[in-house]
């Protein structure tokens, strides 16, 4: 029987600092696994510093190691793309550098995966040490909300860090949209998966890349993605304003009928006019960021560009 071949995927933008700690520690757990071959696979998105250098120099070190340059940056989502379209192995993991996904974990996710019978684990946490207040509001309340109005169940702090099966690896490659929400294309494919709570660890070297607006754009990115509701929800408050209209018309004949009250109350009637235009244009901005998903999807542009990769070293 061959042995398994664990592929680490390894998005990397800007993370000199934090690489070489994190290629140590996950070559240090692949030696504790002797029975599991690994190879590494980094996905160098358009860095500016020198980490396309050092994964360059690590290629050249250690054969296990490969990677994926991109021309320019494509973000995290094609990154992950490209690893796993890229991975060779039977069992694919996806982690990020900067050591926040516990490489020891993989020895525990292997374990699991080979004694159940799972398809995937996942890990998650509740405790979001490094969130303030306010972003852990707003965090607990879109998975809420998320798990509402889309198809397939968001695990609330749930991480991209998981290990797969080829054949749910395979699933996820057949979802190949040029928007991608790779939180909401794991739960679509669906498949069998033990989830793992974990307690979070902070990055050890270097900054974060996202901020709250990015954060914000990103969760915006999977209610469009994985879910129509907006749109059906734009139409009823449509519907349901045009019956508080008719009520209001009606009340207004009938005062001025039959109290011959004369229509009056300009101010009221400005701040009805400024909150239902208002109302309209939020549901107009939701129908144009569908229509602007559209307009992407439809032009066919490749999910990103590759400028590199460690065959590129060989004379």
């Amino acid at each position: 029987m061959s042995k398994d071949k664990i592929s680490v995927i390894g998005p990397c933008y800007n993370e000199e600092e934090a690489l070489p700690i994190f290629y140590k520690e996950i070559d240090k757990i692949s030696k504790e696994m002797p029975d599991v071959d690994f190879e590494f696979l980094f996905i160098d998105d358009g860095s500016k510093d020198k980490t396309l250098e050092i994964i360059r120099e690590l290629a050249e070190s250690d054969s296990r190691v490969r990677y994926v340059s991109f021309s320019r940056n494509f973000g995290k989502e094609a990154a992950m793309y490209a690893g796993l379209q890229n991975a060779s192995g039977n069992l694919v993991t996806t982690m990020d550098v900067d050591m926040q996904d516990p490489p020891y974990m993989v020895k525990k996710m292997y374990s699991l995966l080979k004694k159940g019978d799972y398809d995937c684990v996942g890990l998650y946490t509740t405790n979001h040490k490094d969130y303030s207040w306010f972003r852990k509001l707003c965090t607990n309340i879109w998975y809420k909300i998320i798990s509402k109005i889309s198809s397939g169940r968001q695990v609330p702090g749930v991480r991209d860090f998981r290990l797969m099966k080829r054949k749910m690896v395979d699933a996820v490659l057949k979802l190949d949209e040029y928007n991608r929400y790779i939180k909401g294309i794991f739960s679509f494919v669906g498949f069998e998966t033990k989830w793992l709570e974990y307690e979070p660890v902070n990055r050890v070297a270097g900054k974060t890349k996202f901020n709250f607006w990015k954060l914000f754009k990103y969760a915006l990115e999977g209610t469009v993605a994985f879910s129509t509701t907006p749109l059906v929800l734009s139409a009823v408050v449509g519907i349901v304003f045009c019956f508080i209209s008719l009520i209001f018309i009606l009340v207004i004949v009938i005062k001025t009928l039959v109290w011959g009250d004369p229509v009056s109350g300009w101010p009221s009637l400005t701040c009805i006019i400024l909150f239902v235009s208002g109302i309209q244009l939020f549901f107009l901005g939701v129908v144009g960021i569908y229509l602007s998903k559209i307009y992407l999807e439809v032009k066919k542009r490749p999910i990103y560009l590759v400028a590199e990769t460690e065959k590129d070293l060989i004379k």
